[in-house]
């Protein structure tokens, strides 16, 4: 028999971005040789819709399907080979089934094996009946609402869409969801039918399991991160920010100052995080505090940390956000990043805020005065006094440009100052223009006036490489500069020798 190759990274096609949702029609491999992917619109149901095309079995080759599964589940230890590389995966589900072929002895042909071998692969290795899925680029959420229903996705060009996979079998998607528990490392059941955490690849995952919480039985609901993060670029050539925006944040980073990101579910507070992270100074101690492991920052002087539930009913074990946080500032940072903040842990974020730590972190919340309430409400409750410590806020935002959906950064809010009563006066020096998609800047920056007392700068002088900045980044958009390593290492250049860059790039200093 032939030896069996799977390219689970095929490359990623560019797809045409089109107005009129009739006229998509598209197919790209998720899997190749095996399985792709067929996007097109479905006039019987007037949607677009996502179809996996995999390779089709007779009954004859069922059967051997079953016959295969069922020995390789008491030979194969799925826990060690899970934790070794996809080539050494392959290579071991191949051998171990080519054996059983042979002590069975049965009847295949080289082009039947392949097939099959596909769904060995699938459902030993990979996740199941949503493996290709997994190994879409483009799919950013996988959503599965219970038994007899289409698993939705969120695709990043066309949205929305369901797929032709479902769960029928109450047992299959009850055994799939304790697989996901299982990859996480964490433990579901009906004494503890919920599930929040973070697959191998970094992907988030929450599920159920039981009918008594959803009625429609188990559910899941995936989502996918990208294993190198956005550049700033990419949303420069994306048009979630203006240059403005991002030289605005470059220079607030390097003066240690403190930034909130707010908007609401999945409207790109992590990603721009991400991003203007490239911009904290090379030298700088980082430890980042998350309860799903999402962020992935270019540097090497950084301490990642995950909260922990607890392994029991009584809390055994349990490491919260919390004491990571408080634990954090003995580890001497230069700069705090926690993922999101939702109660307790606020009030040691803004602690280490007033004790000079520079601090980042996202918030759900559409407005600076609906995140001051949150602040200041329970859990959190917050003294309106400690806000004064909080420099910047940016709220992100859903947008539709005609039938595109897509991310903004609606705008920059500085917080001037909150009244003892909660009320916050502030400045806006950078927003987007719905109706007429324009970003605007204006140069009256209450930070950067707050940055020049701080460091006995002049604010003519911090203008002056603000918009040096806005150049360079403009420029390196312009000249398509995208990748991950080559926008840190300009960055970094930029940060020890920022003539000698601005010269390279043509630009005056």
């Amino acid at each position: 028999m032939e030896k069996i190759t799977i390219n689970l990274n095929p490359a990623i096609p560019a797809l045409p971005k089109l107005q009129d949702k009739t006229k998509i029609n598209v197919r790209y491999a998720l899997i190749s040789p095996y399985v792709s992917v067929h996007i097109y619109w479905d006039k019987r149901i007037s949607e677009v819709v996502y179809e996996v095309e995999e390779p089709i079995l007779d009954d004859n080759e069922r059967k051997l399907l079953n016959t295969l599964e069922k020995n390789l589940g008491e030979m194969v230890n799925i826990n060690v080979i899970i934790q070794t590389t996809p080539e050494a995966m392959i290579e071991y589900i191949d051998k171990t089934s080519r054996l059983l072929i042979e002590e069975l002895d049965l009847k295949v042909t080289d082009e039947s094996y392949k097939r099959i071998f596909y769904y060995l692969f699938r459902d030993f290795v990979g996740m199941n009946k949503i493996e290709p899925l997994t190994k879409d680029y483009f799919i950013e959420d996988i959503e599965c609402n219970g038994l007899n229903t289409p698993i939705y996705i969120v695709h990043r060009i066309y949205r929305n869409m369901k797929t032709n996979i479902r769960y029928t079998s109450i047992e299959e998607l009850t055994s799939f969801v304790e697989k996901i528990a299982q990859r996480a490392g964490k433990y579901i059941s009906y004494a503890s039918p919920l599930l929040d955490g973070s697959l191998p690849d970094g992907s988030r995952v929450n599920a159920t399991y039981t009918a008594d919480i959803s009625s429609r039985g188990p559910t899941f609901t995936i989502r996918k991160f990208t294993k190198i993060p956005w550049t700033p670029i990419q949303l420069l050539e994306k048009k979630t920010v203006c240059p403005e925006m991002l030289a605005y944040f470059w220079i607030l980073l390097e003066y240690k100052s403190n930034i909130l990101i707010a908007g609401g579910t999945a409207s790109g507070k992590t990603t721009l995080l991400n991003a203007i992270a490239f911009f904290i100074p090379p030298e700088a101690r980082v430890v980042s505090i998350e309860d799903t492991r999402e962020l992935n920052l270019p540097r090497e002087n950084w301490l990642p940390s995950v909260a922990r539930t607890s392994l029991g009913q009584r809390g055994i074990g349990e490491v919260s956000l919390f004491s990571l946080l408080k634990s954090s500032f003995r580890q001497n940072p230069d700069y705090v990043i926690v993922g999101e903040v939702r109660g307790k842990e606020a009030y040691v974020l803004f602690q280490g805020m007033a004790s000079g730590h520079s601090s980042l972190s996202t918030m759900h919340a559409d407005s600076v005065n609906t995140l001051v309430k949150r602040l200041e409400t329970p859990p959190i409750e917050l003294s309106p006094t400690l806000l004064n410590i909080l420099d910047c806020v940016a709220i992100m935002t859903h947008t539709m440009e005609g039938s595109q959906e897509g991310r903004k950064l609606r705008e920059v809010v500085e917080i001037v100052n909150v009244t003892d009563d909660g009320i916050a006066l502030t400045n806006t020096p950078l927003s987007w223009n719905p109706r007429e998609n324009v970003f605007y800047y204006k140069k009256d920056s209450k930070v950067f006036e707050k940055i020049a007392k701080r460091y006995g700068l002049s604010v003519e002088d911090l203008n002056k490489e603000f918009e040096r900045r806005a150049k360079l980044l403009n420029e390196m958009k312009k000249r398509g500069i995208f990748d991950f390593n080559h926008t840190q290492l300009i960055v970094n250049q930029y940060h020890k020798n920022p003539e000698a860059v601005m010269e390279s790039f043509g630009l005056k200093y």
